[in-house]
């Protein structure tokens, strides 16, 4: 299988599944000495990428030594389902993140559509002591608030920290599941909540 339709010809450049010379279109057309120097990417051309992902929404919370917190979060992705594990990148800025700091435990909990209001109030729109009035919040195994209603919420053991940039990684060792919930599922994109049809 080759990845994206890319293969390499006998004396290694780089070819499309047809056969065509592949064009690199950060360094020129891949001629020997015609390649012009890396361009860098700036964070607000990165960010304004971004914006066009599609991203499953989020509520991170979690309770303990550092008290309780939680924020709103669409870096939140699978890493291996044995053991079960997710990861979460965490802004070190973030209002939470002294908490998330000292707790050994978070909860991710995603979103339906009818949530886009309290994605708000998480995400900075709500005063931090103030957030969690908002809801109805029950718990699992670790002691971590969990939202009820969500779609669908993972309650999770923080195994590894690594910093990256701005951020923290947090890799989350997955120890209890809710109950799976029906409605429309919340995304962000192009800087706006959407709704997307669950497929029945």
């Amino acid at each position: 299988m080759y990845d994206i339709g890319t293969v390499r010809g006998e004396a290694g450049a780089a070819m499309s599944a047809s056969g065509a010379p592949f064009r690199d279109t950060l360094f020129g057309d891949g001629a020997d000495g015609d390649r012009a120097p890396a361009r860098s990417v700036t964070g607000s051309a990165y960010r304004e990428a971004m914006a066009r992902l599609a991203s499953a929404v989020h509520l991170i919370t979690s309770d303990g030594p550092g008290g309780r917190a939680g924020f709103t979060a669409t870096a939140v992705c699978s890493v291996s389902d044995a053991p079960p594990t997710l990861l979460v990148c965490v802004n070190r800025a973030s209002s939470a993140y002294a908490a998330i700091g000292r707790n050994d435990a978070l909860c991710v909990s995603t979103l339906g559509a009818e949530h886009d209001a309290l994605a708000r109030a998480f995400g900075g729109g709500v005063k931090p002591h103030e957030r969690f009035a908002l809801a109805e919040w029950t718990r699992l195994a670790t002691g971590a608030p969990v939202l009820v209603g969500a779609l669908v919420a993972f309650d999770c053991r923080i195994t590894a920290r690594h910093p990256a940039g701005t951020h923290d990684v947090l890799f989350c060792e997955v120890q209890a599941l809710s109950r799976l919930g029906e409605s429309e599922a919340l995304v962000y994109s192009e800087r706006g909540y959407q709704s997307v049809p669950r497929q029945r």
